[in-house]
This record gives C-alpha cells, structure tokens and sequence, in this order.
C-alpha cells in the first residue's frame, strides 16, 4: 500500500505543477476606457480668477519693521565709523604674527561684531518674510510687499558691509 502510494506521488506531483503554467496571454496593462477621467462639470465661472484682495500691513507689523530697520540702521552706523580706523590697521599690518597684524586682526574682528546687529535684523525679516509668503501664497500681500521693502534695504547695508570684511580680510592674509 506504501508501494503503491509513493508510485502515485510523482505524477500526482507533475499533474499539480502542470496546473500552475497558465498560456503566454496575459492582460493588457494599457488603461481602460472606465479608468479615464471623463466628466460633464464645467468650472465655474470666474470662480478661479476671483482671489480676494488682502489687507494692507498692520499697524503692528508696521512698527516692527520701522524697529528692525533702526536697528540695522544704527548698527550700520556703528560699522561705518569703526571702518577707517579698521582700514588703516589693515595697511598697517605687518608680517604674520606681528603686533600690528594682530592689532588689525582684532580691528577687524571689531568690525565684524558691529554688524550684528543688522545681521540679526535681516534674520528677523526674512523670517517675517517667509512666514508672510507662507500664509499667503497665491498672491504677494500688501505685508509681504512692506516686509520685502525694509528687507531690501537692510540687505543692501549688509551686503555693503560683506564686502568690505572680505576686501580687508584678503588684504590681511
């Protein structure tokens, strides 16, 4: 009885696997008519053009920005007047390591922390900026435009100032 059922085992076998090959076709994969987007609803008119107008800056924003700017501006202030004396170390340094190249290194360290306070400014600002752009971003807001008015001058300081560390710096090293 063993016998006979281990001689049925291997065809039984070969049968089931040969139930598992299906044919060469296989189906399409292209899409069907019911998976396109067809439909008969028309937008409404005007409904997408119509963005309401935003509101002007607040009265508070307003302030802020005026702080932020006198910030800068004070600070750009402080950055103009250590910026001959930092000049003039500078042509004054001497070789590396030497009292007047170390005397300038501190001159012009000086003059880097003096800008802070408008680097800290234009930090404010761009977040101002971004958060403004954020809650409003399918049309510039009448805040953006007034954050991106005070950001425009007060990156114009800090640029100015960018460029005279780096004209001193390569002329100190």
């Amino acid at each position: 009885m063993i016998r006979a059922s281990a001689r049925l085992i291997v065809p039984t076998t070969l049968l089931m696997l040969a139930s598992c090959a299906g044919s060469a076709e296989y189906p399409s994969l292209a899409i069907r008519d019911v998976e396109r987007v067809q439909g008969s609803a028309s937008p409404a008119p005007d409904a997408a053009d119509a963005i309401p107008a935003l509101p002007p800056a607040s009265a508070d924003l307003t302030t802020r920005l005026e702080g932020l700017v006198e910030t800068a501006r004070q600070s750009h202030t402080r950055f103009q007047s250590r910026q001959a004396a930092t000049e003039r170390a500078v042509a004054a340094a001497g070789a590396t390591a030497s009292d007047s190249w170390s005397s300038a290194q501190v001159a012009l360290s000086d003059l880097q922390t003096s800008r802070s306070g408008a680097l800290t400014a234009l930090a404010e600002l761009d977040q101002l900026y971004v958060d403004e752009r954020a809650a409003h971003p399918e049309q510039v807001s009448p805040a953006a435009a007034t954050i991106a008015t005070a950001r425009d001058q007060v990156n114009g300081w800090v640029s100015a100032e960018t460029s005279v560390i780096s004209r001193l710096e390569a002329r100190i090293r």
